[in-house]
């Protein structure tokens, strides 16, 4: 189903340089969306085939610089400067952008065949997951590639093109919608689409079922600041879950196994699956990653609760553990050509689950003050984590956070206030996540925002070269515009 999830409409958006040879076929030659079995097939398609975890991971706070040259890499170098990236191919901002807004035609496509079918109800279920991963690619290119989301500017930041339809015109000028539109439009497609969304695939982990359009809605409100709905998509995972990672488990699988043990559909956590063409596996190919000689200052005792030992393990895979990870991104190699031994990497990433829309409920408790809630709740995923735990003893309750985490000032500054009571557990959160999802990229997101400053040191020889850092508010905090997409007329931001 490759050849038919670029329509004309999307030509320009994306920055192909030539479509003679898609216009030069016969349209009656090109493959129609007729049939109901036809429409699912597509709907494969409509996930990006595309990871932001390399890119967004760089550009955080999670990597340093082992100042290992031999795995210099540029665009690994250009997220951790905040510099736009001009390579196209895996693991590129242009590569994410592209394969966002294919997966976005895709489902555009099967929502119009389904129109066209006359809209059934036996295609709802195609109907939900189409408008789901539509609402999906949209959000993630707007956390990209605008200015976080601001309730008193977001009707004039730029956003980005919402694409609803798939136009057959050529000279299409697309327009970037303001962050507003855009956080409308998902918000209208994950409403519409959670009417219709089904968990009856023969591989549900692999589509959006029920379970992980939940999780996205709650993830979406979240970041609007949205605290009823977030606890609304939440509900039914339960105070103390047992379908969250047991790292316990997770630490007894041998070193081989540890990153499929961690992707794998049976983990009850993973809600979302995805095999974009990506090597973010291959850390060692980041100079700027996560050092051995700094993974503490993330993953060390001291960072416990309770100052014990965390049951989240970075272990050192490269360069004698110069450079280590936490191995939870499982590489399939694809082999194309057996001869020459060539083919294509993907790359199991887990886009949704249990463990972050937890996280995520413990946040709207905080942030609606219903503390003994989310002291409940927060320990207990604490205690999950935490080597040694013993809940009769190793008790949890403000005075801990505020000890551990105490207010900084102008340190956490979202768009909304936090008393200084949740300022301290929004960083004990933060924290939480922080490790949780390391290599996935999602500490970017809360560095945008809660407008964490960032600062990035270049060494040689361990002293400091370059000293960068990402102030508040740092223009660069929303990426560039891919430079095929700006050549034809898609507005750059300001910098």
């Amino acid at each position: 189903m490759k050849n038919i999830k670029i329509t004309l409409s999307l030509l320009l958006l994306i920055g192909f340089s030539s479509c003679d040879d898609f216009l030069s076929e016969v349209p009656d030659n090109r493959t129609q969306i007729d049939t109901p079995e036809k429409i699912s097939e597509l709907l494969v398609t409509a996930y990006p085939n595309a990871s932001y975890f390399a890119l967004a991971e760089a550009m955080s706070d999670n990597v340093f610089d082992s100042e290992l040259k031999q795995a210099a890499n540029v665009n690994n170098d250009n997220s951790y400067n905040w510099e736009m990236q001009n390579q196209i191919g895996t693991d590129t901002e242009n590569g994410f952008w592209i394969g966002s807004y294919e997966a976005i035609a895709a489902a555009n496509q099967a929502l119009d065949a389904i129109e066209k079918l006359g809209s059934p109800t036996s295609l709802n279920p195609q109907k939900g997951e189409a408008l789901i991963a539509r609402a999906y690619s949209h959000f993630m290119l707007v956390s990209l590639w605008a200015n976080r989301y601001n309730p008193a500017t977001a009707g004039s930041d730029l956003g980005v093109p919402y694409i609803t339809k798939p136009e057959t015109a050529l000279l299409v000028q697309y327009k970037r919608n303001t962050v507003k539109e855009v956080f409308d439009f998902v918000e209208q497609d994950i409403i519409e689409g959670l009417k219709y969304v089904t968990n009856d695939y023969k591989e549900p982990k692999f589509h959006f079922n029920r379970d992980a359009a939940r999780a996205l809605a709650c993830r979406f409100y979240l970041i609007k600041g949205d605290w009823d709905k977030v606890l609304e998509f939440s509900e039914g995972l339960g105070s103390k879950p047992t379908k969250i990672r047991s790292y316990l488990a997770f630490n007894a699988v041998p070193f081989s196994q540890m990153s499929l043990e961690y992707s794998k559909a049976e983990q009850e956590t993973n809600l979302l699956i995805a095999y974009p063409n990506s090597i973010a596996n291959r850390a060692g190919a980041y100079r700027f990653a996560l050092a051995g000689n700094k993974s503490d200052e993330i993953l060390g005792n001291q960072t416990n609760m309770w100052g014990k030992p965390n049951l989240i393990k970075a272990q050192g895979q490269y360069y004698s553990g110069v450079l280590v990870v936490v191995p939870k991104l499982y590489e399939h190699f694809k082999v194309t050509n057996l001869t020459s031994g060539i083919g294509e990497p993907y790359t199991a990433t887990v886009l949704l689950s249990n463990d972050e829309l937890y996280l995520n409920r413990i946040e709207a408790l905080v942030m609606k003050n219903r503390m003994a809630e989310a002291n409940i709740e927060l320990g207990y995923f604490l205690g999950t984590r935490t080597s040694g735990y013993n809940a009769a003893t190793d008790l949890f309750n403000e005075s801990l956070v505020q000890a551990k985490y105490p207010v900084i000032s102008n340190e956490f500054t979202p768009f909304y206030t936090l008393s200084p009571l949740q300022a301290s557990y929004i960083k004990a959160l933060a924290e939480a996540r922080r490790k949780d999802f390391l290599r996935e990229g999602l500490r970017w997101f809360d560095i945008k925002r809660f407008n964490l400053v960032v600062t990035h040191n270049t060494l040689e020889f361990g002293k400091v070269i370059r000293k960068n850092v990402l102030e508040k508010d740092d223009k660069r905090r929303a990426l560039q515009i891919p430079l095929r997409a700006s050549d034809n007329g898609i507005e750059k931001n300001p910098r």
